[in-house]
């Protein structure tokens, strides 16, 4: 009934024709976005993510799109594997090569599998599954990863056979709030006090704050944002961060509307900057970087910028990215992630199941701990 087929470059599809499946919403499905991660050396069989995009035809139309690598290592996905690769090692199976569908160096959740509208969405699903469980099998790779569906496209994966793994992030939810003083009014007294502090102390040092959509943001903004990118990165890593400096100016050209750069000016002189992306409904943190250290100002950047942001625009969510339990108190909230897998080898496969259940049990009662630390008042 279809016929499906990968590519080992994105730009082998049109882009009207991949968006035109993908939808031009979510920023990550785009194909500028994708194609602009290939062009400039940031995915590549030279850096372990090998492109295998998959795409489905019904006859002459394309039905349903699906990011996809082959990956060499486990670095800039976010659900992390590392004990699941240590027990392969153990029974002597190789983890790596393995597939991957996800959004290099992005964990956002959002569409993956990407399916036209009116299309049997359960139907196509399966049939991928069945496909990438074969290229598994066949060409001897350890495993499939899904990263960062819906919880309704990780229900169909699951009805296809995948194992389903939960996370948990922290974002942030706009309640029609007229301004930040009025969601901070939501706000416990002694946690609002806090806030409040936390962005005066960001004005008291002499920092200005600038917020720029894609196509305001000068090519020399770039370059710095990207020199701001790399010394943090190195600093907390050790090496100057996975993207090019021409991905960040060329992302700005492609899909300025879905752009917002927050920059840090301090006497005269930008010295820190917070990249944003957007949808329609959802803000998405994705990366920072500094120069010098200045007291609350990575909280004001990529935080409460982003919270004004949110107001001022109606979005509706703010998704900063992952991990960061500090978060909580400054009202965000935490949310289940979800990731679907299909591990080849059996022993290893139930034993990862197994994993996987005791794993969710801890999601579940981590995430209701963890909600008891929002800093909201409670209702009378």
């Amino acid at each position: 009934m279809w016929r499906l087929q990968y590519l080992d470059r994105i730009d082998d599809v049109p882009a009207a024709l991949w968006n035109e499946v993908a939808g031009d919403d979510y920023p990550f499905t785009r194909h500028e976005f994708l194609a602009t991660l290939e062009r400039t050396g940031a995915v590549s069989s030279s850096t372990g993510w090998t492109p295998q995009h998959l795409l489905v035809w019904h006859g002459r139309e394309l039905v349903a799109v699906l990011p996809l690598y082959l990956k060499d290592h486990s670095w800039g996905e976010y659900v992390f594997d590392w004990s699941w690769a240590d027990a392969a090692a153990q029974l002597g199976i190789d983890w790596h090569p393995k597939l991957l569908a996800a959004i290099p160096y992005t964990p956002a959740t959002g569409p993956r599998l990407c399916i036209r509208a009116g299309e049997p969405a359960d139907q196509v699903t399966a049939a991928v599954v069945e496909e990438l469980r074969r290229r598994v099998r066949d060409d001897g790779l350890s495993s499939l990863h899904l990263l960062f569906p819906t919880a309704e496209a990780c229900d169909e994966l699951a009805a296809a056979g995948l194992a389903v793994r939960h996370g948990a992030q922290y974002h942030w939810f706009n309640q029609q709030y007229r301004d930040f003083d009025d969601f901070l009014a939501t706000v416990s007294s002694r946690k609002r006090k806090n806030l409040r502090k936390e962005r005066q102390r960001v004005v008291e040092q002499g920092i200005e704050l600038r917020v720029l959509e894609g196509d305001a943001v000068t090519a020399a903004e770039w370059r710095r944002f990207h020199h701001f990118y790399q010394f943090t990165y190195a600093r907390r890593s050790g090496h100057g961060g996975y993207l090019p400096a021409a991905f960040f100016s060329e992302i700005g050209r492609l899909l300025p509307e879905k752009v917002v750069l927050v920059l840090a000016d301090w006497q005269g002189e930008t010295i820190a900057g917070a990249l944003n992306f957007r949808d329609s409904e959802t803000l998405y943190g994705r990366y920072w970087g500094c120069i010098q250290e200045f007291d609350q100002l990575h909280f004001e950047a990529c935080y409460y910028q982003g919270i004004d942001y949110c107001i001022r625009h109606g979005l509706l969510r703010f998704d900063p990215g992952a991990q960061g339990e500090h978060k909580i108190q400054r009202g965000f909230r935490p949310i289940t992630t979800y990731s679907c897998h299909w591990i080849e080898h059996g022993r290893l496969r139930r034993a990862i199941d197994h994993f996987l259940a005791q794993e969710r049990r801890h999601i579940a009662h981590y995430l209701q701990d963890a909600a008891t630390l929002l800093p909201f008042r409670v209702p009378d």
